[in-house]
Order: C-alpha cells, then structure tokens, then sequence
C-alpha cells in the first residue's frame, strides 16, 4: 500500500501563522486553478474526495493540509490566476503563496501542476522563481496528459524541459495524468525522495 493512501485532511490556514509547529517534512501542491490539482492529489492518495474537486475552478482558496503521519504532510496551496474573484483575493492568495514558499523551513519540494496544452504561464514561472529562490526543489508536472497521444505527449515534455532550464534552479518536468495513471509511478518516486522514504528494491 502507498504511504499517500494514508492522507488524512489536519486543518485549512488562511495564511502560514495558522499552519501550526513548523517542523517534519511538507511537499506543496501549487498550480493555476484550472491546472486539475485536485484530482492530481486524488489520484496520488487514492482517495477520491480527499481534495475537493469542483466544477468551478478556484475554491481552494486556503492552505490545505494533509497529514501522512506525524512527520510528514501534504500541502494543498490556493489555486491561482483563473478564478473569478477579486483582485484584492487574488493579491492575497499570491501574498500566502509567496510567504509560504520563503518562510516556511520545513517545506522540502514543491509540485507545480500545469495543464500540458499552456504550460509555464507567467504565474507558473513566478512560482518557480519564488521556489527556485528559496532554494527548493521543483517538480514541475505537465497535467492531462492524456489530451495527447504518445508522441505529441513526449514532444511536448522535451520543450518542457529545455523551457525549464531558463530557471537555473533544481526544476524537473513530467508528465501526468488523474484519468489515465500516467507519471503516477514517476510522481511517488519524487515524493518519496522528498520525504525520505526508503525505496524498496523491485
């Protein structure tokens, strides 16, 4: 059994002063809020409602936190950049993201989910930049994957990764897809290395 079917919901923050102690090992979800992240945390767990999906995107609008165990949790950030709200909410959501991202210690990797059809959109690449600032390592995850077929899939992931070495920064690009299961196996194996799980031979 994967450890991420173990996801249990802790609490939503409004911002990082109400995330509790800041210690053990978090790995952030981020994405635009039409990027599929929700169900990319579903797929992940194995749980199908552990992250609410909606057909409208933008309702994650706080800081989700999901425990793994004592140790280690899962961190559902705002969605961003779609949303019909306004501007000041917006700004706000930018602000906790930011925050979060150059504040927090004990954040180890940050998963950023674009939808493969518009990846690295101008907010995508400020969230990178912001990690890669802070230092932290980025999984940038190309979302739907399935819209493709297999070679414009894998066409698309190498001008992914020859766009993301702009960033000078730790940054690996995949592919996924919460319909299909594809890069679900690649996905855990970065997770696990983040959170020091030990990998067991196959």
């Amino acid at each position: 059994m994967s450890h991420y079917s173990q996801a249990k919901f802790s609490i939503s923050a409004p911002d990082i002063t109400h995330l509790g102690p800041d210690e053990g090992i978090e790995v952030a979800f981020a994405g635009r809020s039409n990027a599929g992240k929700s169900s990319a945390l579903n797929k992940l767990t194995r749980q199908k409602g552990l992250a609410r999906t909606s057909k409208t995107p933008g309702r994650t609008q706080l800081i989700n936190v999901f425990e793994l165990d004592e140790n280690r949790r899962l961190i559902d950030l705002p969605g961003y950049g779609y949303a019909k709200v306004p501007i000041a909410i917006k700004k706000k959501w930018q602000r906790s993201l930011g925050e979060y991202l150059q504040k927090r210690e004990s954040i180890k990797g940050l998963v950023v989910l674009m939808d493969i059809r518009h990846p690295f959109k101008d907010l995508d690449q400020d969230l990178i930049n912001w990690a890669v600032a802070a230092e932290l390592p980025v999984l940038a995850l190309l979302t739907k994957a399935d819209k493709f077929k297999s070679g414009k899939r894998k066409n698309q992931l190498m001008m992914a990764r020859e766009a993301a070495l702009a960033f000078c920064g730790d940054v690996t690009v995949d592919v996924f897809s919460s319909l299909s299961g594809i890069g679900l196996e690649n996905l855990q194996e970065k997770l696990d290395g983040w959170y020091g799980y030990e990998r067991k031979a196959t």
